[in-house]
């Protein structure tokens, strides 16, 4: 990972206008990974899409942290069996040519 990749969470934080406490949480449900280089958080720049729609989730739609983690939870669960749907069809077209 190329630290020119990475975002310090400083400016992050300005940036949205939102609190560090609020990094602080997102850390501790571990929704986004954040990287401590010398002495300072960074957010790879990967994980800001992931970051602003959990912003839009819990200002806009004013979802806690807990429903958020949730929500991540189960979009984890949906897009793993997405890809495993999506293996089973192409195994399943192997056999119909048959």
């Amino acid at each position: 990972m190329e630290t020119t990749d990475l975002i310090p969470v400083q400016l992050v934080c300005k940036h949205y206008k939102i609190p560090v406490a609020f990094v602080n949480t997102l850390q501790e449900y571990q929704l986004v990974e954040f990287t401590v280089k010398n002495d300072g958080f960074f957010v790879h720049k990967k994980h800001l899409k992931k970051v602003e729609k959990i912003l839009r989730l819990h200002y806009d739609l004013d979802i806690n942290m807990e429903g958020i983690d949730a929500i991540y939870n189960l979009l984890e669960q949906v897009n793993t069996l997405k890809i495993e749907i999506r293996n089973l069809n192409n195994k399943l077209r192997l056999y119909e040519d048959f």
